[in-house]
């Protein structure tokens, strides 16, 4: 009987054949296990930051979250950006970034570390570089390499996946060539206006003693890094625990939601940086926790609460974390201990579990994936799912039909396992591979005093609070010291406490590997702990799949463009009026060109321009940033216009104002042509 990928990733590194499965592993650092709580001011840190813009296509391109067909781009509100920070100690450096994406897909995490590896060596691997995603669901999906996940995309789209990779590395690198010596502080806090469980009912069924840790139904606690060098804060990473979900399925701005938002304050609002003007001098990130249950929308409904104002949400909500980071960071301590990584693969539809980690204490096993019929209704407190069904019926998507369309039932011991779910797609066992991964990465980082459990799932806030009591009992450190990093490295879904998965809610059928995934969670990150604390290494894991190779693509593509009879690209439609006040909206229209030929990532689609002087034109404002609004619309078959808002600020300065558009046609012989269009001059008085 062959041996199960279970049994050769439990094997502790011992022996010939293990040495030889770590010998690609870094050595531990000898200070592992020193305290956890450092001599304050001991210092002694490496600290580099650095960001990029990860957007993609700003027109005609499926967006990530919601799954919804209909939802595709049609313009950008707040670029969403990779923000890199490299942060080391006695020779030893992990690298940390927060994307304002929906998900890091496993596509994306072997991409990075291919081009890592190409630049840097065995320097930045697989074992001390985590990837997280805020989770936004207002950006372009279709980077993944899983058709679970493409499916409302129509497909891979190698722009986003380009834009992703491409923006993660440029952070990073950013942040290498910025590290120097410094030192961090730690803070933390609470926030309660921030987030709602939205699946309450699950909750409820858990143990009083889990309850009793959330006493409000939420995870309400803020923790933060404040990164300082030459005594100046260069960086702030603060975890807080709610969905970006504030922007609704009925959006369609590419927009990094109200974490996206809170960076933007922190960055931009209080620390002046403005992303065109080179590296800047100030980098901040809200990354997610256990964020599987909790809700930006308090009301319950989507786009409701605080306001009845998706935007006014996103602003308001992002604001409450960006506070509540600054309020958790004028009570720091300054943090010591050591630096350190480890990573190693599980096969999540296939793991045998002690019956120490099972709520009857008898030994389980998880299954392979499969989509619950409750998944088909999405979060009704943030967007519905698919109209229906799981897959719908009646619906011509081809990217569906080309895999050979919903035609794999659920066999009866695929049922018994993930009982009491009912299936809607045995998602696992789906031709021509299975739709989602099963080979997923699970790491544990220590910054400091600070420990991350980090796993690609959802989790709920009671399945994280079993997940990081596992890890501190492991490490014998305190609970506050282990935070669970969910949407890392990869991507599979939610992970509900079994109890909660009993209620089948939408997160317990989105909890892919049945009744007892988090069971095995908390079994593989004990495993993986005690090794960390022992400083031992373990082996690797089973190789995680690549499918790279099995990707089709439905999406329209953008051809040719052309312009109404008598106008050029760049002509305006639409001018501005001839004066504004503060406070008020200024708008303009252009002639353009599908966004698709240019992205302009990391560059803008239009500058808000004062007259100095001296009589030259300095940019004050521009798309991607927060007061400015970029929406695209098609004309006929092949006619682009682009609409752009300016909200203008309380300090702008009085003076003559205009607007600049840049964009690139594409002609019928398959050039690019940049153009520019500017609009009359206006007062601001």
């Amino acid at each position: 009987m062959p041996v199960s990928r279970r049994t050769v990733l439990a094997r502790t590194v011992v022996g010939s054949a293990g040495l030889a499965a770590a010998a690609a592993l870094p050595a531990m650092s000898d200070e592992l296990g020193a305290s956890a709580t450092a001599a304050p001011g001991s210092g002694g840190y490496e600290i580099g930051v650095g960001i990029s813009d990860i957007t993609g296509p700003a027109a005609e391109c499926g967006m990530m979250g919601y799954s919804q067909l209909e939802q595709q781009t049609a313009g950008i509100h707040l670029r969403p950006r990779a923000r890199a920070f490299i942060l080391g100690s006695a020779g030893r450096r992990v690298v940390f970034v927060v994307t304002d994406n929906g998900m890091i897909f496993q596509s994306v995490h072997r991409g990075v570390l291919a081009e890592l590896a190409r630049r840097f060596g065995d320097r930045y691997t697989e074992q001390n570089v985590l990837l997280t995603s805020t989770h936004s669901h207002a950006t372009c999906g279709g980077s993944s390499n899983d058709y679970a996940y493409n499916l409302s995309i129509l497909g891979f789209q190698q722009q986003v996946y380009d834009a992703e990779v491409n923006g993660i590395v440029e952070a990073i690198a950013a942040a290498h060539d910025d590290v120097g010596p410094g030192t961090i502080t730690v803070g933390r806090g609470e926030l309660h206006d921030a987030s709602v469980n939205r699946s309450r009912v699950a909750w409820e069924l858990n143990p009083v003693a889990d309850k009793a840790h959330f006493p409000a139904a939420i995870d309400p606690a803020v923790t933060a890094l404040s990164l300082v060098k030459g005594g100046r804060q260069v960086g702030a990473i603060t975890w807080f625990a709610t969905h970006a979900t504030s922007m609704t399925n009925e959006n369609r701005l590419i927009s990094g939601d109200n974490k996206g938002y809170a960076a933007f304050a922190y960055e931009h609002t209080e620390h002046g940086v403005r992303y065109l003007d080179g590296a800047p001098d100030f980098v901040a990130a809200f990354p997610q926790t256990n964020t599987g249950d909790m809700s930006p929308n308090l009301n319950l409904r989507p786009g409701s609460g605080p306001t009845e104002d998706e935007f006014e949400n996103t602003r308001i909500i992002g604001e409450r974390q960006y506070q509540a980071s600054k309020a958790a960071l004028a009570q720091a301590q300054p943090m010591g201990g050591p630096i350190d990584a480890m990573l190693c693969y599980v096969d999540l539809a296939d793991i045998a579990v002690d019956g120490r980690f099972t709520p009857d204490g008898q030994p389980r096993h998880t299954a392979p994936a499969a989509a619950g019929v409750s998944l088909a209704a999405g979060s009704v407190e943030d967007g519905p799912g698919f109209p229906g069904a799981p897959i719908p019926e009646g619906v011509r998507n081809p990217f569906l039909t080309s895999l050979g369309g919903p035609n794999a039932p659920a066999p009866a011991w695929l049922a018994d396992a993930q009982a009491p779910k009912a299936i809607a797609a045995p998602l696992g066992l789906m031709p021509p591979v299975p739709w989602v991964p099963n080979v997923l990465p699970i790491q544990l980082v220590r910054l400091g005093e600070l420990y991350l459990a980090a796993a690609g799932g959802e989790f709920t806030i009671t399945s994280g609070l079993r997940v990081r009591r596992a890890v501190a009992a492991a490490l014998g450190v305190p609970l506050e010291q282990v935070l669970m990093q969910g949407y890392a490295n990869a991507y599979h879904e939610y992970v509900t406490t079994p109890e909660e998965y009993d209620s089948q809610q939408y997160e317990g059928a989105s909890t892919l590997f049945g009744r007892y995934t988090l069971c095995a969670y908390q079994q593989e990150f004990t495993r993986l702990a005690t090794a960390f604390a022992a400083r031992q290494l373990v082996a690797r894991g089973p190789a995680p799949r690549d499918v790279s190779n099995l990707q089709p693509n439905f999406q329209p593509g953008a051809g040719p463009d052309t312009t109404p009879p008598g106008r050029a690209f760049g002509d305006v439609l639409t001018q501005p009026a001839a004066a504004y006040a503060v406070g008020t909206q200024v708008a303009a229209e252009f002639v353009s060109a599908h966004p698709k030929h240019n992205t302009r990532r990391n560059s803008t689609f239009l500058e808000v321009q004062r007259r100095t002087a001296s009589g030259e034109w300095m940019r004050v404002a521009n798309e991607g940033e927060w007061a400015v609004r970029f929406y695209w619309s098609k004309r006929g078959v092949a006619e682009s216009v682009a609409r752009f808002t300016w909200d203008i600020p309380g300090d702008a300065a009085p003076g003559r104002y205009r607007m600049q558009h840049y964009a690139d046609s594409l002609s019928q012989d398959g050039a690019l042509h940049p153009f520019t269009g500017t609009t009359n001059e206006f007062e601001l008085s």
